[in-house]
């Protein structure tokens, strides 16, 4: 059996599409026949799960995070299947609030590898299907009663797409992963509704009139039954502080919920509202969650890097978003609970995204930017940064190479009024993460 270490230097031994500049994406390099044929030779786990899906360009993790936390409180054992993870890769699997533990994983890992070595492919399993059947076989074997996977790319091509669920999920779709998903929303929507089912049920939050009427066409043809976050489900914004935020939401039938979430941001209420239309939808099956579970789900949830406060002096925040919408999402949160401190963005940004996007929606008359690089082969040189956003910047632009330099000398400028935040990419909102906890540590 591998080691954890063995385990995963086996997974990054593949092709991982997680850490490649360009990937061509078609069924030749993204096979749902393969990841298929994988889980048929561990006893396809995949088939005895009751399982929600859910993808989308905004919120699918935030989402699939509020889901499992009111299960959980509703006295369900839960497997969450998410990526990409922050710090450690053991956050990818887990059942409640616990990690898959390092000897499980290596486990799973090795009784996968074991299988695969008897068979050739004529294009071998990447790194994202093999992680998939890991967690379908160990959430198999761990007997949990409800399982929700985060799609990783896509929907269509997707590894997780395997699976049948009760509940389908799209949350809201905006421009990202162009290169590989279409230039424009309605080839991003197509390649998303991929997981709606025959038959299936969904939940949509909301979406552009033109996704919108793509996705009802598509449950049409599938005879699904959708859920619509602003019609079937409908939420309010009650109360927001720097602690999080109350909302109300209602449901067709006449139930309705006041809920506090510790989450900041308006799509983060509709996220939960999206949440809560998968538990509506989940009674057509018999399974009935308690109005306290809710409460207490939502009101326990736990999510980092989404405008997540580490400190308080200074106001110290880490985000993850990396595309425009995302950012424009930052932002305004920002200028909604902290309307009169600066912000000090630092930022690190993919090759591949929306580089222009994002600078114009953090640059601002009161913000400051400082740019760092990112711990990937994807990462885009500060510099290559700073010369496409420079328009959008009211002030001058600094650049430090390292996450954890560009982190100090943003301390060593901040005033008691100022805000920092680190955003632009998930790789970056996870080295922040590591360098803040390793600091922290260091000074326990």
């Amino acid at each position: 059996m591998l080691s954890y270490r063995g385990a995963l230097a086996y997974l990054d031994s593949l092709i991982n599409y997680e850490r490649e500049e360009n990937f061509p994406y078609h069924k030749k390099f993204l096979n749902l026949e393969r990841t298929r044929y994988i889980l048929k030779l561990v006893g396809n786990p995949h088939q005895h799960l009751k399982i929600i899906h859910i993808a989308g360009t905004k919120g699918k993790g935030s989402t699939a995070a509020m889901v499992s936390s009111i299960l959980k409180e509703g006295g369900f054992k839960v497997g969450l299947f998410t990526s990409p993870h922050l710090v450690n890769p053991r956050e990818r699997i887990r059942i409640g609030n616990q990690l898959i533990e390092k000897k499980e994983f290596a486990l799973f890992v090795s009784k996968i590898r074991s299988k695969l070595e008897i068979f050739s492919f004529s294009s071998p399993p990447t790194f994202f299907e093999i992680y998939t059947a890991v967690a379908l076989l160990y959430f198999f074997y761990k007997k949990v009663d409800l399982t929700v996977l985060e799609v990783g790319l896509g929907g269509r091509l997707d590894a997780t797409n395997v699976a049948n669920s009760l509940v389908a999920v799209i949350t809201q779709i905006s421009l990202d992963h162009t290169r590989e998903l279409g230039k424009d929303l309605i080839s991003i929507a197509r390649e998303k509704t991929g997981i709606i089912k025959e038959k299936s049920k969904v939940v949509i939050s909301p979406q552009t009139r033109e996704v919108l009427k793509l996705i009802e066409e598509v449950c049409k043809e599938k005879k699904a039954t959708m859920y619509q976050v602003g019609k079937e489900i409908s939420f309010e914004r009650i109360k927001v502080s720097p602690r999080g935020q109350t909302i109300q939401v209602r449901v067709a039938g006449g139930n309705h919920w006041h809920l506090f979430l510790p989450l900041l941001g308006e799509h983060q209420a509709i996220n939960a509202a999206t949440a809560i239309g998968v538990i509506a939808l989940l009674k057509e099956y018999g399974i009935f969650i308690r109005r306290e579970a809710v409460a207490a789900g939502l009101r326990k949830v736990k999510w980092p890097a989404r405008i997540q406060v580490l400190s308080t002096s200074p106001l110290f925040i880490v985000d993850c978003a990396h595309n425009q919408a995302s950012a424009e999402a930052l932002a305004k949160c920002l200028g909604e609970v902290f309307p009169k401190k600066r912000i000090i963005f630092i930022v690190g940004i993919l090759k591949n995204k929306d580089v222009e996007g994002i600078g114009r929606s953090l640059c601002g008359e009161r913000t400051r930017i400082i740019l760092t690089g990112i711990n990937s082969p994807r990462a885009l040189e500060p510099v290559s940064i700073k010369r496409r956003i420079s328009k959008f910047c009211w002030g001058e632009i600094i650049i430090k190479q390292k996450v954890q330099d560009a982190m100090d000398y943003a301390r060593s400028i901040a005033t008691s009024e100022d805000l920092i935040c680190v955003t632009g990419s998930v790789y970056l909102a996870g080295e922040a993460l590591k360098f803040y906890q390793a600091r922290e540590e260091a000074y326990a």
